[in-house]
């Protein structure tokens, strides 16, 4: 099926509201509504975008349309010339084309019976191109044979910002209703968000209070929550994440992630492996069956599979000029509060004993001990009791 078009006109209407930024670059869940339009749109079908708008607010507009779109940009105060062309390389059997002159959001799940007009538009494409030819005022030519939009279409008015929370609600409520028609299980609507650009696979679970942002890409079968924010991570067919953080992470399938676990950006987890209670992860990549299974800290480290990190360990990466690696290779066993001293190396199926403070490499298949000798002094109590 032929790509879709529309032609999108930003205005700069911060005069009308007394808002320091137009209304399409304000805020939902931290994204430009120009973002969850365009969004919507592609979701739509359209696939090819015309933005004019004023210089000073293209940088913003750009960043608001998804990646692989095409997209032409106008900054001129006639963009006449340069919509003809892109109304003009269009597809010869589209016809009908979507316009928008104002403040409008898309949320075709949400329609509304006798909903008013949007300041949005369908007209047809080789009659637009007639009337730029005859350089007729666009305005006028869109008031006079364009086809009106209303809320039994999807599209909403916005006029004013304190509007905007009222609105956020319909376009929240569609994004949950796509992903509940392709098979996503969500138990609370109500607490539950995601933003556009996020994907979400058949047979996943949204617990309440999960939250996904960016690009964030989810597979088949998951559990998501409850309390769980994710950003800018892909994570694998059946994962379980729950009440976490996770962001710029890369989880491979069929691994649990927390309770509480704060996975950080370049996080890697590899089949199988667990990042449990109080974890926290950054810059590391842990193989698959490898288990850390609550309270530590690795950062800027490679554990490798099977391996088995002990409650309170920790990498002390950062010497206060630079950080450095550690690797714990395959198999190797870490003892509870083991502190590792980067850069160093754990070797293959090596052991390291409860609470030693490691400096040095530890060959493979051996037990590294760095602790001071226990010291047992008899009847020390009763010679020292404290009198009451």
């Amino acid at each position: 099926m032929a790509e879709r078009s529309a032609v999108l006109f930003l205005l700069d209407d911060t005069y009308r509201t007394g808002s320091d930024t137009p209304l399409m670059l304000h805020r939902v869940l931290g994204v430009p509504l120009l973002s969850w339009l365009s969004y919507g749109l592609t979701q739509a079908g359209v696939g090819r975008f015309f933005l004019a708008c004023a210089p000073a607010l293209l940088p913003q507009a750009k960043t608001c349309f998804p990646a692989g779109v095409a997209l032409t940009t106008s900054s001129d105060e006639s963009p006449a010339d340069l919509l003809h062309v892109f109304l003009s390389t269009a597809e010869e059997t589209e016809r009908d084309l979507l316009v928008v002159t104002g403040a409008v959001i898309y949320a075709p799940t949400m329609r509304r019976t006798g909903a008013g007009r949007a300041s949005a538009c369908m007209v047809d494409r080789l009659a637009l191109m007639d009337a730029l030819d005859e350089t007729a005022p666009i305005g006028h030519f869109l008031r006079r044979a364009g086809e009106p939009t209303t809320g039994e279409d999807g599209f909403f008015d916005l006029t004013a910002p304190e509007e905007i929370p009222g609105l956020a609600s319909l376009l929240i409520g569609d994004q949950l209703a796509r992903l509940m028609r392709s098979g996503v299980e969500i138990w609370d609507v109500r607490n539950s968000y995601v933003t556009p650009g996020v994907t979400v696979g058949s047979g996943t679970v949204l617990l309440p209070g999960t939250v996904l942002e960016g690009q964030t890409k989810v597979g088949r079968g998951c559990i998501l929550g409850p309390h769980t924010r994710i950003i800018d991570s892909e994570l694998g067919d059946g994962c379980v994440v729950e009440q976490s953080r996770v962001e710029g992470a890369r989880l491979a399938g069929n691994l649990r992630v927390g309770p509480f676990a704060n996975l950080r950006a370049g996080t890697v987890l590899e089949p199988g492996a667990k990042a449990g209670a109080f974890v926290e992860l950054k810059n590391t990549n842990v193989g698959a069956g490898a288990q850390i299974p609550h309270l530590s800290y690795l950062g800027d480290a490679a554990v490798g599979s099977g391996a088995n990190i002990g409650c309170g360990t920790v990498t002390a990466n950062f010497d206060r000029v630079e950080k450095h690696f550690t690797v714990i290779e395959e198999d190797a066993f870490l003892g509870c509060n083991s502190t590792l001293v980067a850069p160093v190396n754990v070797g293959k199926g090596s052991y390291v004993a409860a609470g030693s403070v490691i400096t040095e490499d530890v060959p493979p298949q051996a037990l590294a001990i760095s602790r001071a000798r226990e010291q047992i002094k008899k009847e020390w109590a009763l010679k020292n009791k404290r009198a009451d």
